[in-house]
């Protein structure tokens, strides 16, 4: 018999937190956290920002929910925003990421199956995460999360990343595939950014066979790299394009966009959602993209992302347990030589919020996108004297 009311699914750690204030979260103790994790890239306008604290507080008080068979007119205030911001068509409202990439993913079974393929396949990545769901937990390229739920769903075709040659060998050997479905940079798997040109190949190649090129934009979405969506930094469009996370600040939204003939692929009873897209959300969603855009918070996280590493690049420089520092915007890994997972409560200790990622190895940062240089400064000086003494390299003081 279980004796903890709450399913053991998660290795939490021993603090409990009671409010925030912009970048900084206090426990039940009282003790302040820097968090430069921003509960995995949520709440990218820090915790209490008053735009969405005031947004959520006037529409509670008006209506919370209204169900998807009503006109929804913040829904549709929202939709209009974001396909203005993206260059795509239209898009559909969920409560998170892996309900955004379900939807994607049924999208891609449509398209196939509109094309004459009786069993479509999706070419996905080594490495990749899209989700816990069955179809997206499948879809996912870590065989640790998968084991113990087959028999995972069929239907999908893995590449590595940044292996072009391998979509091309794909490409001239299996007729069923219908999609590509990838991450601009993988988060989960330890902050791998697509190579240059890589989404730019990808794209003719799904133009040329009629794919659809589906991108995974939950973590990178909403500001993260410098960008409204990271694949803003090149020349593409993509024929779908799914976020969530940071795009209501900590309140449960996600969002599946669609272009050109995929816009066009779902009809009504096709798809569908309880709560996706109620009032409560989209007027927080609302809140976040209009003070992304006053504040000029792209420029900001493109900047700052830059400013830190830098930083630590010059902190880090001839310390051998670090391997490689990379990122783009407000999405920073760290790789190290060897797992440290221990350093994520060593951190807190420390009085910083991160997370260890890519099996174990990948110090992963995902600071708001409102911190200033000064915090930026401390998390630099913080993490970065914690790895030295975490390598032997010098005394904690």
């Amino acid at each position: 018999m279980a004796t903890q009311p709450l399913m053991n699914t998660y290795n939490r750690l021993s603090v409990a937190f009671d409010h925030g204030k912009g970048v900084w979260i206090y426990d039940t103790d009282g003790h302040k956290y820097l968090d430069a994790l921003s509960g995995i890239a949520v709440t990218g306008l820090g915790h209490a920002h008053p735009a969405v604290t005031q947004a959520i507080c006037d529409q509670a008080g008006k209506l919370i929910h209204c169900s998807n068979i009503y006109t929804i007119p913040l829904q549709q205030k929202l939709a209009e925003k974001l396909t203005n911001i993206s260059g795509m068509d239209n898009v559909f409202f969920c409560n998170s990421g892996a309900e955004a990439n379900e939807a994607a993913i049924k999208l891609a079974r449509k398209h196939g199956h509109a094309k004459g393929i009786d069993k479509p396949a999706i070419i996905v990545m080594e490495n990749s995460f899209h989700g816990r769901t069955l179809a997206t937990l499948s879809a996912t390229g870590n065989r640790a999360i998968q084991a113990g739920f087959e028999p995972l769903v069929s239907g999908f075709v893995r590449a590595p990343f940044n292996d072009l040659d391998a979509i091309e060998q794909i490409a001239r050997h299996n007729n069923d595939v219908a999609a590509i479905l990838v991450e601009p940079i993988q988060g989960e798997g330890g902050i791998h950014m697509a190579a240059p040109g890589y989404l730019e190949a990808l794209r003719k190649i799904c133009d040329d066979k009629g794919w659809l090129l589906m991108l995974d934009e939950v973590q990178t979405g909403n500001g993260r790299t410098g960008q409204y969506f990271a694949y803003q930094h090149t020349s593409i469009m993509p024929d779908v394009v799914t976020t969530a996370k940071g795009l209501g600040n900590g309140m449960p939204i996600g969002a599946c966009l669609a272009k050109g003939a995929a816009a066009s692929l779902f009809g009504p009873g096709n798809h569908g959602s309880t709560y996706g897209g109620n009032p409560l959300a989209c007027a927080a969603a609302l809140a976040v993209i209009d003070t992304i855009e006053k504040d000029s918070l792209l420029t900001h996280a493109a900047s700052l992302g830059q400013y830190i590493l830098d930083g630590f690049h010059i902190e880090l420089a001839n310390t051998p347990y670090v391997r490689e520092i990379r990122g783009k915007g407000l999405m920073i890994g760290i790789e190290l030589t060897e797992a440290g997972t221990e350093l994520a409560v060593l951190a807190k200790v420390k009085g910083v919020l991160l997370n260890i990622t890519g099996g174990g190895k990948v110090i992963r940062l995902l600071p708001p996108l409102i911190m200033t240089q000064a915090e930026a400064d401390l998390m630099i000086h913080t993490i970065s004297q914690l790895i030295r003494v975490y390598a032997g390299d010098e005394r904690d003081s």
